[in-house]
């Protein structure tokens, strides 16, 4: 049998089994297997870039249909879940799909093929080598996201989480060069140190005191630890889940950013650090629970080294002259948001930092596209270089506004709801300094972002004459994810429903 009929025997195969009414846990198999199975057929089809292409599109689009209808059972209450298998007795892989992983699932699994049509037009445009292993490492790397979102447990949410760091290295080191290697090792060393160091020993510690290492509505270690142990266990985990990126464990997301932009969008928006904010929501809601930590006060500390990373990124990206690098900042000021909502330990404070999850990975996604599509158009990195681009490149401009607007939180973007609930956090919990530091983050997000679009459109320049917007592939992603941080304005009250019973 030739490859080409293997190729379309696979495709049918799998087509029949979608086709099959299927349980929400046959579901939760199929969102692991999907994009996992979808790297065999990228790396078959090394030399026919059309075919490897059109696998990467079809399995995200699979994807995020069968994310999807866990929807409704999740809504309705539901909790379906599936043990992979038992690694030794009482320590299970485990699959639960609950409202707090179904966001970042669907962040994940609606951004992927967004990101796959725009990685398509950004690596051909640039003559980009070696795609094949870029989509396979991509596609490997959202079947890690996918089980992270999924992790019924800590074992299991471990595991993924190794994953994803060690997948997303080769598409660190992509091009190859002295600089992305040692960006790669810097990448290394900080999430496997930070995550072997501190984040394991505080799911055995935690195992040994509660019993269980189950993600459990309101917590599993109230009675079990008290006192100053309460913090230090804290620390461990905060501090372990270095893809949250607080400092300083930080450095490591600036120097990935020599890596090409669909992976700079992967690691801000799709999967990398989503999964590390994610990971520190899930801890403080299913293993503390927010009563115990506000009951304790073990998080204070917590809410001053979030305040700290917000200000002092946002600082630091209005020194950035090169426009990946403010983002990159950018995005470690914008996480300290859901950690400091975890921190705040109210109800209100949980819903706003879940709700920034989206909102930021939305417009974030978006503001790396257009930095990307600028750089194909116009091989320009420097922000001090693009004067005047905004009136021949008017969608990508367009979009860079509108993603702008969302991460500063105006409405009518979907920025702004998941500010609005972080404020409503802070006034629940009388943390008046952290409400200040909301609202000076704010200003300061318009001091390092409004300008760029604003020397785009009024900056006059003679060096505009030939430039046009990048390729259709990269300009469409970016005009949609643009679209989707307005849409998220209009139906944040769906989220709002999804979110509201971790907050119980």
């Amino acid at each position: 049998m030739c490859r080409g009929q293997v190729n379309r025997l696979k495709l049918n195969t799998l087509n029949d089994a979608l086709l099959t009414p299927m349980t929400a846990e046959s579901a939760l198999l199929l969102a692991l297997f999907i994009p996992l199975a979808s790297t065999l057929f990228i790396a078959a089809n090394y030399d026919r870039p059309n075919w490897r292409e059109g696998a990467t599109l079809l399995a995200s689009l699979l994807l995020l249909g069968t994310v999807a209808s866990l929807l409704p059972e999740v809504m309705a209450g539901g909790r379906p879940t599936v043990d992979l298998f038992e690694l030794v007795p009482g320590l299970t892989l485990r699959l639960t799909a609950e409202p707090l992983g179904m966001v970042f699932a669907g962040v994940a699994a609606l951004l992927w093929p967004l990101n796959s049509l725009y990685s398509i037009g950004y690596m051909r445009g640039n003559q980009e080598r070696h795609q094949t292993r870029f989509y396979v490492c991509f596609a490997i790397a959202i079947t890690s996201a996918i089980g992270i979102a999924f992790a019924g447990n800590l074992l299991t949410l471990f595991i993924f989480y190794e994953a994803l760091t060690l997948s997303t290295y080769p598409l660190v080191t992509h091009k190859g060069t002295p600089e992305s290697m040692q960006a790669g090792r810097l990448y290394l060393g900080i999430l496997l140190g930070t995550s072997i160091g501190f984040l394991l020993l505080a799911i055995i510690w935690t195992g040994w005191m509660a019993g269980t290492l189950e993600f459990t509505p309101g917590g599993i270690l109230a009675g079990k630890v008290e006192g100053p142990a309460v913090a230090i266990l804290l620390a461990l985990f905060m501090f372990g889940i270095g893809k949250a990126a607080l400092m300083p464990f930080h450095r490591w997301l600036p120097a990935a950013m020599v890596a090409p932009t669909p992976v700079s969008a992967l690691l801000h928006a799709v999967a990398v650090v989503k999964a590390g904010v994610f990971a520190v929501m899930k801890v403080v809601v299913y293993v503390f629970g927010i009563d115990f930590l506000h009951e304790t006060g073990a998080s204070q500390w917590l809410m001053w080294v979030a305040a700290l990373t917000i200000l002092l990124a946002s600082c630091v990206a209005m020194t950035k002259d090169n426009l990946k690098a403010r983002l990159a900042y950018s995005t470690i000021s914008q996480l300290g948001y859901v950690v400091l909502g975890a921190a705040l330990a109210t109800s209100m404070g949980v819903i706003g930092g879940s709700m920034q999850i989206a909102m930021h990975a939305m417009g974030k996604i978006t503001l790396f596209f257009c930095a990307g599509a600028i750089y194909t158009a116009t091989h320009k990195t420097e922000i001090s270089q693009m004067d005047g681009l905004g009136r021949v490149m008017p969608f990508t401009y367009a979009a860079f506004l509108i993603g702008s607007l969302s991460i500063i939180g105006l409405p009518p973007m979907g920025g702004s709801w998941s500010k609005w609930y972080l404020l409503a956090g802070t006034a629940d919990a009388g943390q008046w300094a952290m409400m200040a530091v909301l609202l000076i983050s704010s200003l300061l997000n318009v001091a390092y972002l409004l300008p760029i679009a604003a020397r785009g459109f009024f900056t006059p320049t003679t060096q505009a004459a030939g430039i046009r917007e990048a390729p259709l592939a990269c300009v469409v992603p970016l005009c949609l994810t643009a679209f989707g941080c307005v849409l998220l304005f209009f139906y944040a009250d769906a989220l709002y429903t999804l979110l509201a019973p971790i907050a119980r």
